[in-house]
């Protein structure tokens, strides 16, 4: 995703000189054909988060579109009072572009893990948040954020990502149905929804046929929607994110004001792998983020089911 970030941002910028890119130090060989072909667009704000906000914040106030890039981790709880006060609370139509969100850049341990960003950003007011599967959402969510001007989070994985279907991505709410099926509604937020297409071999073979949401915009209204079409049947939510304050509380809070009726499960991080260290996928396993427990998981709530009359 974040190959894809660059190069459609960069055909954006040119074609709208307000649009600026600032990386904090990161990005060399992504960034490096923006920087080379928009010099005057590219700021490079060095190790200094919180400057390059409140920076974000100013250019931001003068009519510019700035676009702040950097590790997960760093854009968001480095500099939260900036994004809080100078982004947040006036307005700015600054974009928070975090790249490695969840466990992509496992190896490198805690501290490089963004795993409660949603928890912390999504209380924050006028902030908009997206976060993408693939490279198509990628694509839909600068355009959709380039038409507003409210601030806005976006959250890419590191790359790799596999591509999703795009005929049925919803504008309105920014949710993108995948597939549609009897069996109740499987649906996930962010790259991690890659792991549900190896899990559906083993749930075909239980002749359970699940529809399938990516929500690349998180919003009130989306999660409604995933809500208004799941219409009571079961439904599992995953996540690349601590589950407290994540995705599926958010559902969960939406499911409860709404009156939802059928069962929901959820699917995150383990709170208490925090000191693990290995690679991405060695760190989902370990959170039973995997095809065989989203399998299990999703023929549980089908059983808890209460049967129609």
């Amino acid at each position: 995703m974040r190959n894809t970030f660059a190069e459609h941002l960069l055909v954006r910028a040119k074609d709208d000189a307000s649009i600026i890119l600032i990386t904090g130090d990161l990005g060399y060989g992504v960034l490096d054909k923006f920087q080379k072909e928009l010099p005057n667009q590219f700021i490079n704000a060095g190790v200094a988060e919180q400057s390059m906000m409140s920076m974000a914040a100013g250019l931001a106030s003068r009519g510019y579109r700035p676009f702040v890039y950097s590790i997960a981790n760093f854009p968001t709880f480095r500099c939260l009072e900036q994004i809080r006060n100078d982004v947040c609370y006036m307005k700015n139509p600054v974009t928070i572009v975090s790249v490695g969100a969840g466990l992509s850049y496992g190896p490198l341990g805690y501290t490089h893990h963004a795993i409660e960003d949603l928890a912390v950003l999504r209380v924050l007011p006028n902030l908009e948040i997206y976060s993408p599967s693939g490279p198509g959402e990628t694509i839909f969510a600068i355009n959709e954020l380039l038409s507003s001007n409210a601030p806005s989070y976006l959250r890419l994985g590191k790359g790799g990502e596999r591509e999703l279907n795009l005929d049925d991505l919803d504008a309105l709410a920014s949710i993108n149905v995948i597939q549609k099926g009897p069996s109740g509604v499987i649906c996930w937020t962010g790259a991690v929804g890659a792991i549900v297409f190896d899990a559906l071999s083993s749930l075909a073979a239980q002749n359970i046929s699940p529809t399938l949401i990516s929500v690349p915009f998180l919003s009130d209204e989306s999660l409604r929607k995933v809500l208004r079409l799941a219409d009571g049947a079961p439904l599992l939510s995953l996540e690349e994110h601590v589950l407290p304050g994540g995705f599926g509380s958010w559902l969960l809070e939406i499911a409860n004001s709404d009156n939802y009726l059928g069962p929901i499960g959820r699917i995150g991080i383990n709170s208490k792998n925090y000191s693990l260290v290995g690679s991405q996928d060695f760190l989902l396993s370990e959170s039973n983020i995997s095809a065989k427990n989203i399998t299990a998981a999703f023929i549980q709530l089908i059983g808890c089911s209460p049967k129609k009359k």
